[in-house]
C-alpha cells in the first residue's frame, strides 16, 4: 500500500516540477511560428523534388544499361 501511496507523490512531485519548468520556456510568438513552418515546408519542398529529380535520373540510368 505504501508503494502506491509514494507512486502518486512521484506522480504529482513529476507534474508539478514538469509545469514549473513549462513556465521557464519562451515561448515563439505567432509570428515566428509561421515563419519557421513556411522554412521547414520550402526545405521539405525542395528536398523532395531534388531526390525526385536523382531518382527519376537514376532511373533513366539503369533503364539504358539494361536496354543494352
Amino acid at each position: 500500500m505504501a508503494s502506491k501511496t509514494k507512486k502518486k507523490a512521484n506522480l504529482l512531485s513529476y507534474l508539478r516540477e514538469s509545469k514549473e519548468e513549462l513556465n521557464k520556456v519562451t515561448w515563439p510568438t505567432q509570428k515566428e511560428t509561421v515563419r519557421y513552418s513556411i522554412i521547414v515546408i520550402v526545405a521539405s519542398l525542395a528536398i523532395a523534388v531534388y531526390f525526385g529529380v536523382i531518382d527519376y535520373l537514376l532511373n533513366l540510368g539503369l533503364e539504358a544499361l539494361l536496354s543494352l
